[in-house]
């Protein structure tokens, strides 16, 4: 669902990262406060046509929402089933518009440039004890590591297929577990062999 970025010549690309995920952040308050189904349809149509705006190619903005679609029903169903459909379709909008919002700063917005915006955003919080460089960094290795892990996904699930093993959860998630921490520790020696320091 966070998708690399896509160069094109648009409002939305040429717009400061910092400003995006200000209006990202306000965005996420803000709809906290909405609670009609109507107006939610609204904002969610209008951050599909953002993407429009944006003049990114309808097959990678389909591709990146497919994932918001499926988590959207899921949840929808849950709240359906638990408190009711009315409930779910207001919680469903709130995320798939967020979510939404979300892909689009990752599509139009290099993690190099976000991570910097960030970084500058973060830096009066230095005086409470909050590093910026740590918080960027763990937020850039994040982004990165989202796609890799979908890609391990992916081949474990093809090597216990093989095995017959597709339906067991245990299969996929013992082996990932083990890849993900191996992969944690490579890194965390390459990061240290490198001299990495925040301060």
């Amino acid at each position: 669902m966070l998708g690399l970025h896509i160069p094109r010549e648009s409002p939305l690309h040429a717009l400061a990262p910092g400003a995006k995920m200000l209006a990202l952040t306000l965005a996420a308050v803000g709809l906290i406060w909405v609670a009609d189904p109507r107006i939610l349809g609204i904002l969610q149509a209008a951050a599909l046509g953002l993407f429009a705006l944006a003049r990114l190619p309808p097959g990678e903005v389909a591709a990146q929402l497919r994932p918001v679609l499926l988590l959207g029903l899921f949840f929808f169903a849950v709240h359906a089933l638990l408190v009711g459909w009315e409930s779910g379709l207001v919680t469903v909008l709130r995320f798939t518009i967020l979510i939404s919002l979300a892909v689009l700063i990752t599509l139009t917005t290099r993690v190099s440039d976000m991570v910097e915006a960030l970084e500058r955003g973060l830096r009066p919080l230095r005086r409470v004890g909050v590093n910026p460089a740590k918080v960027g960094l763990m937020i850039s290795l994040a982004i990165r590591f989202v796609p890799l892990l979908i890609d391990l996904v992916r081949e474990i699930q093809a090597a216990q297929r093989s095995r017959g093993l597709e339906r067991s959860v245990t299969a996929v998630a013992v082996p990932l577990i083990v890849k993900t921490l191996r992969m944690a520790s490579v890194l965390t020696d390459a990061i240290e062999a490198r001299g990495y320091d925040p301060d």
